[in-house]
């Protein structure tokens, strides 16, 4: 309910949105240029009597004297029969310059106030305030609910950048978004009277001296008023006797007859003016400045927020399958939830919706972040198909559904089938998976079937899966899922790098060309637009509709696609590419792998691997600041033979890119291994991990669990684990 709620009334105000939040950010920095303008009083305390004085000796035509909330006195005044307008030395009451309104400003405060179109414009505004107070509402919960709950609000963040930034600004800017947006909404329920203005000018007073004259400099309530709370003093008509002066201080309105200098009425600030002045001040930032300027740098994230909150709709919408089987939650009598982190659990749910629904159920699919067990009122089982991240953590699909799943007071009364998605060469297959069931097995969750698993997306695994599935339901079920292949683009072999052939272990660096990308890749900075060492390189090997990966040793701002390889006896995709040739072309794609790079600040980075695990660590210290710590534990087989990026690595010590580098050589003199250089440099290690170092671990399986067992040697006289630094972020694996 909530995405909806989020989703297509953004995207209907978007443009308002843009047009209202950058006109104000505008106006919002007025008044501090005002502030910096106006003149001050030196220390010296001024009085309206003296003030209207001293300008009446300057101006004898003066009609007006109007002070504004940053400071500015303006003077209205006839001069040669002429209307004139000056800004006013306070202390003096002479003249500093002329004043005359912007255009520009006149220009952006009619946009934002209307959008020159009356008042219709003003409701409008005020419609695209209340759809900006929903957006930040429904926002906040989404997020919440991503990440586990409100607790965790502020907890990093993974996942593509369009979305990232979107949710990172809208954390930081949600409270001055609303606040602006509350205040925009009371200002046009007072215009139109919806709500009181409060306004508590006294009638006129019908009984004046009818003279004139009175020295100002003696008037008691102008040598009452300080210039600090004057608003306007409004001086009477020339030749009328009958009127009267009208001064409006922060306190209230008065009248001060012009022959005697007596106060003839006076009425102070009302509660409901007092409040609406307060929202006025708040919204514009008159009166303070501060408070102005930091609602405006809120706001300033608005029109960020709607551009991404675009690219992120029109990206998850190509990303997942559409599945037009789905029903509402509520009328659903199979609930399948989908935890995925890069979309490919979406298309195996689709398939699977469908099939149900042929078999004659009615199916919904949604996202186990959006798990609402209240919601599923007709369901009589539900279908958790979870993929696993990285060490067994949750998927970006998957947030706070473990959190919710404790947090019910009794178990859901529905049957509960769990299927995980991995890849059995890693030590962590499907984990969270068998986290989701263990968990819904000591809820005393009842289970429809034993826990399943898919490896490697295998279509047959899946159809063998839903064969036991329709046993359990009593119908028969056939799925034939077919792998939608991801959008390609060919990338052409600059040059590569051979090594190992001493070793038997061929391995190459190769670079690609950056190929040409669409003008809609280019605005949503997706693929090959924009990319990181640490992020992955999909490769269709030919005849295959499954991709393999490649971390990334090079980024977008490099200027080519840049992988280390290594040839494996058997390897479809490994042994393509290693007979490549100079000017030959491969199909391949972008994964981004957010996680998976050195944490922003200044923190020291320790980087740790072994073969052509050193691919994403090269492409890390090349894009390193000079000066930031980032030392490289690389091991090898022999100096001679396979050392990838030996010259590059040189340079980068010497330029400081790399502040320390330390190597280990397998098949060398020495014998050693990467480990064994972590246990060796023990005391170097724990200086930098008590200077608050990240830790990246590059390379395969065996060698990442003997760098695990080296470094908790190191760890366990600080008192920590690998496994409390992972939990941390700063411990952080790419295996393979």
């Amino acid at each position: 309910m909530l995405r909806p709620l989020h989703r297509f009334p953004g995207l209907i105000a978007a443009a308002f949105i843009i047009v209202l939040t950058i006109s104000g950010v505008i106006l919002s920095v007025l008044p501090m240029l005002e502030k910096t303008q106006a003149v001050g009083l030196g220390g010296t305390p001024v009085t309206v009597a003296q003030l209207a004085e001293r300008v009446a000796s300057n101006f004898p035509d003066v009609e007006e004297i109007s002070r504004s909330p940053s400071g500015r006195i303006t003077a209205f005044y006839y001069l040669n029969d002429q209307p004139a307008t000056s800004v006013i030395d306070p202390v003096t009451g002479a003249a500093l310059r002329p004043y005359d309104a912007s255009v520009f400003v006149r220009f952006v405060t009619d946009l934002h106030r209307s959008m020159f179109m009356g008042d219709g414009g003003r409701i409008v505004g005020a419609a695209a305030a209340v759809v900006m107070i929903l957006l930040a509402y429904t926002g906040l919960n989404m997020t919440a609910n991503r990440v586990g709950g409100w607790r965790k609000l502020y907890a990093p963040l993974r996942g593509p950048v369009a979305g990232r930034w979107h949710v990172e600004i809208a954390r930081v800017a949600a409270f001055g978004l609303v606040l602006s947006a509350v205040t925009a909404v009371l200002m046009t329920l007072n215009t139109f009277s919806v709500i009181p203005d409060g306004d508590t000018i006294p009638a006129f007073p019908s009984d004046v001296s009818e003279v004139a004259g009175y020295p100002l400099a003696e008037m008691p309530l102008l040598q009452q008023a300080s210039i600090t709370d004057l608003r306007k003093l409004t001086f009477p008509y020339p030749g009328d006797s009958t009127d009267v002066f009208t001064l409006r201080t922060d306190q209230g309105t008065g009248y001060v007859d012009q022959g005697t200098g007596q106060t003839l009425d006076w009425a102070p600030l009302s509660a409901w003016q007092k409040f609406n002045e307060f929202i006025y001040m708040i919204h514009t930032g008159q009166g303070a400045w501060i408070v102005g300027l930091l609602l405006g740098l809120c706001v300033l994230g608005a029109p960020v927020l709607a551009v991404t909150g675009v690219l992120v709709y029109f990206r998850n919408r190509n990303s997942r399958p559409r599945i037009p089987t789905s029903v509402s939650a509520n009328l659903a009598e199979t609930v399948i939830l989908v935890g995925s982190e890069s979309g490919g659990t979406w298309g195996f749910a689709a398939t699977l919706s469908e099939a149900l629904t042929t078999a004659g159920q009615s199916v919904h699919v949604g996202a186990m972040s959006n798990f609402a067990p209240q919601r599923y009122s007709r369901a009589k089982q539900v279908i958790v198909m979870a993929a696993t991240y990285g060490d067994g953590a949750a998927p970006a699909g998957a947030k706070g559904f473990l959190d919710k799943l404790a947090a019910l007071p009794t178990a859901p009364t529905t049957k509960l089938a769990v299927l995980g998605f991995g890849d059995r060469q890693f030590p962590q297959f499907c984990a969270y998976a068998e986290r989701v069931s263990a968990m819904a097995e000591a809820a005393a969750w009842p289970a429809l079937m034993a826990a399943g698993t898919i490896d490697r997306q295998s279509p047959q695994d899946f159809a063998r899966w839903g064969r036991t599935l329709g046993q359990a339901l009593g119908i028969r079920l056939e799925l034939n899922h077919q792998p939608v292949v991801p959008k390609t683009h060919r990338l052409t072999l600059m040059s590569r790098r051979d090594y190992g052939a001493d070793m038997q272990a061929p391995t190459s660096i190769l670079r690609f060309a950056l190929p040409d990308v669409g003008i809609w890749a280019r605005l949503t900075g997706r693929g090959f637009a924009r990319y990181s060492a640490g992020d992955l390189l999909g490769i269709l090997p030919t005849g295959s509709a499954l991709p393999r990966y490649y971390s990334l040793a090079s980024a977008r701002s490099d200027g080519w696609v840049e992988i280390c390889v290594r040839k494996h006896p058997g390897g479809l995709c490994s042994g393509e590419l290693m007979a490549l040739a100079v000017g030959d072309t491969i199909q391949a794609f972008v994964r981004t792998n957010p996680d998976f790079r050195p944490a922003r600040g200044n923190k020291p980075v320790i980087l740790i691997g072994a073969g052509t695990g050193i691919g994403p660590l090269a492409g890390f210290a090349r894009a390193n600041r000079p000066g930031r710590p980032m030392h490289l534990y690389f091991g090898t087989r022999h100096p001679d033979s396979d050392y990838l990026y030996r010259e590059e690595l040189a340079e980068w010590r010497l330029g400081k890119k790399l502040s320390g580098l330390t190597t280990a050589f397998s098949r060398a003199v020495s014998r050693t291994y990467v480990q064994d250089a972590i246990r060796s440099d023990a005391d170097h290690l724990g200086r930098m991990l008590a200077a608050g170092a990240q830790i990246l671990v590059c390379g395969g399986r065996d060698m990442a669990t003997g760098v695990q067992d080296a470094l908790a040697d190191v760890l366990t006289p600080m008192g920590l684990t690998p496994q409390m630094l992972k939990a941390q972020g700063r411990y952080v694996e790419d295996v393979y």
